[in-house]
């Protein structure tokens, strides 16, 4: 995994709907300044398995 200086760190995001329906969930890596955001982050993301966008959740 990469390293990166400073206050930002590097998080996973994974697909909320994917594992209700019985699919794969859908994974992607970002960035989060931890100072600004201390909750979870939140994006709507494109889901290829169910071919939609689709909310994506912070996974620890």
């Amino acid at each position: 995994m990469p390293q990166i200086k400073g206050k930002r760190v590097v998080i996973t995001l994974e697909c909320t709907e994917a594992r209700a329906a019985g699919m794969p969930p859908s994974r992607y890596m970002t960035t989060k300044n931890k100072s600004k955001q201390q909750g979870r982050l939140e994006k709507k993301k494109y889901n290829p398995f169910m071919k939609k966008h689709t909310l994506h959740r912070e996974v620890k």
